[in-house]
């Protein structure tokens, strides 16, 4: 089962709630921007700034968190539902998915190879993935889910490494540096 449990305390102290499906507001549960660890179950977790999604998140894949990055500061919660089985990105270097492309179904450094540098727009085939700006996971990322075409990047966000979500336990995410996986 799909699960994550909250707490108000690190180490796993203190308030405790337990959720099974999206939060799209927990002030609206008496839980907003008060969460100092917490534990995944099942499918990785996205936990988000602003109520509705909003913001850049931050992905919790399945283990213990006993104290967080993001200490209260979480305003949403989301749970990665889509199917991490078999992951697909296409990277294109020009913007609107024109030039030289690439399939990528697997964690990729793409500072080893010619699109170092030389991606500018990007499909989502299938599975969800981090895109890291730096080629060690470093820096900036975002998630690409299912579905999302990006035209153009803009010129100051260059992905390095892919990562994708992979199916570990029940599934995980992927990787590609700009998209990670979570072990």
């Amino acid at each position: 089962m799909n699960r994550i449990v909250v707490y108000d305390k690190p180490n796993f102290e203190g308030l405790s709630k337990e959720f099974t499906c999206d939060i799209p507001d927990l002030h609206e549960l008496d839980f907003g921007d008060c969460i100092s660890s917490l534990k995944v179950r099942g499918q990785p977790w996205v936990a988000y700034k602003l109520s509705k999604f909003e913001e850049d998140g931050v992905v919790f894949e399945e283990g213990d968190y006993a104290e967080i990055d993001n200490n209260n500061r979480i305003s949403s919660l989301r749970l990665v539902h889509h199917d991490l089985s078999d992951p697909q990105i296409t990277l294109y270097e020009h913007p609107n998915y024109e030039g030289q492309s690439k399939v990528v179904k697997e964690e990729t450094n793409l500072a080893y190879g010619y699109f170092n540098d030389r991606v500018s727009s990007h499909v989502v085939q299938r599975g969800v993935w981090l895109l890291y700006k730096n080629a060690n996971r470093g820096g900036w990322y975002h998630i690409a889910w299912p579905g999302e075409r990006i035209h153009d990047y803009k010129t100051e966000i260059n992905i390095s490494r892919l990562r994708r979500k992979r199916k570990t336990r029940p599934c995980f995410f992927l990787d590609l540096v700009m998209v990670s996986e979570f072990k």
